[in-house]
């Protein structure tokens, strides 16, 4: 199964990254997920099951001991004929 994960984490700060975004974008770039667009209001990556699932509970368990205090995220099955 493909799966398809969309994650933001709070608090926001427009002038500069906080620590738990940072973490985020290192946990999902080390990941061995494809597909990765990190950006500044959202982020989404791409991958197996296994590595998705992963990938989240390291994200959640990190990214809150970085400082976040809200992570909003949706995972969605990928069908084979999307992108």
């Amino acid at each position: 199964m493909r799966l398809r994960v969309e994650f933001t984490t709070e608090p926001f700060d427009l002038d500069e990254a906080p620590a738990h975004a940072l973490v985020a974008r290192e946990v999902i770039e080390a990941a061995e997920l494809d597909a990765v667009d990190v950006g500044p209001f959202g982020n989404t990556a791409e991958g197996g099951a296994d590595e998705v699932l992963g990938a989240v509970d390291a994200l959640l368990r990190r990214t809150l001991a970085a400082g976040a205090t809200r992570i909003s995220l949706q995972v969605n099955v990928v069908g084979e004929g999307e992108a």
